[in-house]
C-alpha cells in the first residue's frame, strides 16, 4: 500500500502539477489513513469500503479534529481513490459518495490602514536585513500575493521601472501592478542590500535569507510576527493577514470585484466576495449620508 501511495504522490507532482503544500498535506493525511487501516488489519486498498471510510471520519470527529482538517482529509481520500479507480483499474470507488462537512466561512482578519502603516514603518532600513524586510512587507501589501509566491520570486519576475510583478502558480500567470511606495523600497533594497546578502552572485533569488539561501514561508512568518509585536498589533497576524488587508482596503476604496479577483489569483469570484461582506457597514453609512430619502 505504501508503494501505491508513493505512485499517487508522483501523480500529484508530475501530472496534476499540484502545489507543494497540497502534496505534503495529502501525503501526511494519507499516511495517517494507512496507520488506521493497519490498526483495522486491512492490508490492501481493494478491501476498503464506505463503512471503512465512514469509520475513519467518525474517529476524527470523536478526536475533535477541526472541521477544516476533516474536510482536507476527505479531499485527500477522494483524490486518492479517484486515482486508484482510473489508473489502477479499481472496480469501485468507496470515496465517491463522501461529502466534506460544511465549513462556516468566517470574515478574514484584516488590519486597519493605521495598523498597516505602523507595521510597514517598523523596518527602518538601518541595515541590509531591514532593507530586505521593508521591501518584502511593502511588496506584499502592495500586491496581495501569497507568502509562497513572495518567497519564490526571482529578479526576473519584477519590473520596478514599469511597476509590476509576475506571479505563476498552478500553470496560471498573472501580472500585478506595484505602487510607488513599494517601488522605492524595492529599488533601495536591490541597489544597497541584495548584492551583499546573496551566497551566490549568479543567484536569481529576489529575497534571500540571512544565509543567502531561499527564504522559507516559516522564515517570513517569523519576520512578520517580530515587526507586528514592535508595532503593538495585538491580533494574531499571519502573512495572509496582509493579503486580506490588501483586498479589503482596495474594495473599501472603490476597486471593482473582478479586478481584485484577478490580482489575488482567485479562480472563483465567490472566494473574493467574502471581502464585500466586510464593507456592509460602510455601504450603509454611505447610503444614509447620500440618499435623499434615507
Amino acid at each position: 500500500m505504501e508503494q501505491q501511495l508513493n505512485y499517487f504522490i508522483q501523480y500529484l507532482e508530475q501530472v496534476r502539477k499540484s502545489s507543494r503544500n497540497t502534496v505534503l498535506s495529502y501525503r501526511r493525511d494519507l499516511e495517517k489513513f494507512l496507520a488506521f487501516l493497519d490498526a483495522q488489519e486491512i492490508s490492501d486498498f481493494a478491501s476498503v469500503n464506505e463503512t471503512t471510510l465512514n469509520a475513519y471520519i467518525l474517529m476524527m470527529e470523536q478526536k475533535q479534529f477541526a472541521t477544516s482538517t476533516i474536510s482536507r482529509n476527505i479531499a485527500a481520500l477522494k483524490s486518492f481513490f479517484d486515482y486508484l479507480e482510473h489508473y489502477e483499474s479499481f472496480r469501485s470507488n468507496p470515496a465517491a459518495r463522501l461529502k466534506a462537512p460544511k465549513i462556516e466561512k468566517k470574515a478574514p482578519e484584516v488590519l486597519t490602514v493605521a495598523e498597516v502603516t505602523k507595521l510597514l514603518e517598523q523596518p527602518a532600513g538601518r541595515n541590509n536585513k531591514e532593507l530586505r524586510d521593508k521591501a518584502m512587507l511593502e511588496l506584499m501589501y502592495a500586491t496581495g500575493i501569497r507568502v509562497s509566491e513572495l518567497v519564490s520570486l526571482t529578479v526576473n519576475d519584477i519590473n520596478v521601472q514599469a511597476g509590476y510583478i509576475r506571479c505563476s502558480e498552478h500553470g496560471r500567470e498573472r501580472i500585478i501592478p506595484i505602487g510607488s511606495v513599494a517601488r522605492v523600497s524595492l529599488r533601495q533594497y536591490l541597489k544597497q542590500a541584495r548584492p551583499s546578502m546573496l551566497a551566490d552572485d549568479n543567484s536569481s533569488i529576489l529575497f534571500p535569507n540571512c544565509s543567502g539561501q531561499p527564504m522559507s514561508r516559516q522564515g517570513f512568518w517569523k519576520i512578520l510576527k517580530q515587526y507586528a509585536a514592535k508595532a503593538g498589533i495585538a491580533s494574531d497576524i499571519t502573512p495572509h493577514t496582509l493579503r486580506h488587508s490588501f483586498a479589503a482596503h482596495l474594495l473599501e476604496n472603490g476597486a471593482d470585484l473582478r479586478s481584485v479577483q484577478e490580482m489575488l489569483g482567485h479562480s472563483d469570484i465567490s472566494t473574493t466576495q467574502i471581502y464585500l461582506k466586510m464593507n456592509t457597514g460602510r455601504i450603509r453609512d454611505i447610503y444614509s449620508n447620500t440618499h435623499p430619502r434615507a
